[in-house]
């Protein structure tokens, strides 16, 4: 049975490549998107724009927030892990 699914599945051959290419940059992006060096990077940054007056004390907290946000989730993936790859 296995090769017959294999021969009828064929023509699907390129959408389930496709589908893990999409899967594997997800996967990147997210390490990166949720990687603590990364998040601590983007606080000073945002630090600096405030203190150059580059933005409002109320945009800093609100980005701020946002920022511990992904740092806190960043947490917890990795202790729930080990690697940080799931949530």
């Amino acid at each position: 049975m296995g090769l017959i699914s294999e021969v009828l599945l064929l023509p699907f051959a390129p959408v389930r490549g496709s589908a893990w290419a999409v899967k594997q940059v997800v996967q990147e992006a997210e390490r990166i998107y949720y990687d603590p060096a990364t998040v601590r990077a983007e606080l000073g940054r945002l630090e600096e724009q405030l203190e150059a007056g580059e933005i409002t004390e109320e945009e800093f907290d609100r980005m701020e927030d946002e920022l511990l946000d992904r740092l806190e989730t960043a947490s917890r993936r990795s202790a729930g892990t080990g690697n940080g790859t799931t949530q």
